[in-house]
């Protein structure tokens, strides 16, 4: 299975601890997938597109005020076919979520 987006991604990696002091965030910033909905079949390759609301986005290791960059965790495992579980969770300039931290709510796909 490939994954495109158009952001930074982190796949197979574990989320990063959310009780770090992270970057202060706006308390109405979100992000959200726009597709793959949850409970959608796909299949491969497969495309995420996601969004984020109240925020900008900079690339890791550049700090700007209120801007972050996307991470896409995916299982945090193995990636072959079947149902796979996605979340976002935004990173500041060096990779730490923000205080209080911005993720997604889970969605689950199956890929062919």
């Amino acid at each position: 299975m490939r994954v495109f987006a158009s952001l930074c991604l982190s796949l197979g990696l574990p989320l990063p601890a959310l009780a770090q002091d992270g970057t202060p965030a706006p308390p109405d910033a979100r992000v959200y997938f726009v597709m793959p909905a949850d409970g959608m079949r796909v299949g491969s390759p497969v495309t995420v597109c996601f969004g984020l609301v109240g925020m900008g986005v900079s690339p890791a290791g550049v700090e700007n005020q209120n801007t972050g960059h996307h991470h896409l965790l995916i299982d945090v495992a193995e990636l072959p076919p079947g149902a796979r579980t996605l979340q976002l969770v935004l990173g500041d300039h060096d990779h730490v979520p923000h205080d209080p931290p911005i993720v997604s709510e889970r969605i689950t796909i199956t890929v062919d």
